[in-house]
C-alpha cells in the first residue's frame, strides 16, 4: 500500500468513528469507570468497534492497538493505534474539544496520524514525508525566539507526579502564557501555529502516536523529555514544539 493509500484510509476510519460519535454528544450517555480510573462510555466503545471492523474487512493484516479493545493480530508488521475519543471527559462534558486519533506504525514508529473532532468537523491530517493538513489545506507551526514568548499548553497538573510537576511548574513559569485543558486539541493548534508548545507525562502509546506525525509534518518536533523520537516504546512524556529550536532548552528545563 502506498502512503496515499493509507492516508485515504485513515480518513475513512475517521468518517467511521465520527458517525458512531455524533449521535451519543450531548445525549446524557452512561458513564462506566475503568481499572484505570478513567471514565468510558458506549460512543467510545461504539467508535472503536466501527474503526476496527473496517481494519478487519480491509487491511486483514494489520495489528490494531485500541484504547477500549487492546491488540488484535500480535506480532503484525503495521499495527493501526486507535484513541476513539481523547477527552472523555470532555466529550461527557459536552465540551466538543475531545478527538478522535489515529496512527499507523511501521517499525514501531508513527508515520501516520489524524486528529478528527466529530462535532466541529476540524480534521488534522499528517504522514511522514507529506505536509499536514487542517481541514485539507496544508499548515505550519510558528516560530518562537525565546521560550519568555511562548504559549504553553498541558491536559493538567493532575497528570504529572509530583518531580514531574515541579519541573513542568518551572518551565511554565519561564514562558510566556499557560493554559490547562484540551487533550489532543492542543496538539493541532500546535500545527496550525497557534500554541508554540505542549508538554505532557505518563501518556500511553494510543495518546501520543498519532500526534507525532501532524506535529513533525507542519514543521515542529515531538520528542520525550530527553529530546528522543518517539517511539512505540517511549515513556509517555511528550514535549510538542513548534519551532524546533527551543527543543534543547525545554529538554534540558524537564530533565533537571
Amino acid at each position: 500500500m502506498s502512503r496515499a493509500d493509507d492516508l485515504a484510509f485513515a480518513h475513512r476510519l475517521a468518517d467511521a468513528a465520527g458517525e458512531a460519535i455524533r449521535p451519543w454528544f450531548r445525549a446524557r450517555v452512561e458513564v462506566e469507570t475503568k481499572g484505570d480510573a478513567s471514565p468510558v462510555t458506549v460512543a467510545d466503545r461504539a467508535a472503536e468497534t466501527a474503526m476496527r471492523t473496517l481494519i478487519a474487512a480491509e487491511r486483514p493484516g494489520d495489528g490494531i492497538i485500541g484504547e477500549e479493545f487492546g491488540v488484535s493480530n500480535p506480532g503484525a508488521a503495521r499495527v493501526w493505534v486507535l484513541d476513539p475519543i481523547d477527552g472523555t471527559r470532555s466529550f461527557i462534558a459536552g465540551r466538543p474539544i475531545f478527538g478522535t486519533l489515529i496512527a499507523l506504525l511501521e517499525e514501531n514508529r508513527p508515520v501516520l496520524g489524524i486528529i478528527d473532532q466529530p462535532i466541529g468537523r476540524d480534521r488534522w491530517a499528517g504522514a511522514e514525508g507529506r505536509a499536514t493538513t487542517l481541514n485539507g489545506a496544508a499548515i505550519t507551526t510558528r516560530r518562537c525566539p525565546a521560550l519568555s514568548m511562548a504559549f504553553i499548553a498541558s491536559s493538567g497538573p493532575q497528570y504529572f507526579d509530583a518531580p514531574q510537576r515541579a519541573r513542568f511548574e518551572a518551565l511554565s513559569e519561564a514562558s510566556g502564557q499557560l493554559v490547562y485543558g484540551g487533550d489532543c486539541y492542543n496538539y493541532g493548534l500546535v500545527a496550525a501555529g497557534h500554541i508554540d508548545l505542549v508538554v505532557e507525562a505518563n501518556l500511553k502509546l494510543h495518546d501520543f502516536a498519532a500526534l507525532a506525525p501532524i506535529v513533525i509534518g507542519a514543521g515542529g518536533s515531538m520528542t520525550d523529555w530527553q529530546g528522543r523520537p518517539l517511539t512505540g516504546e517511549s515513556d509517555g512524556s511528550v514535549i510538542a514544539l513548534g519551532d524546533t529550536s527551543l527543543l534543547p532548552e525545554v529538554s534540558r528545563r524537564l530533565r533537571d
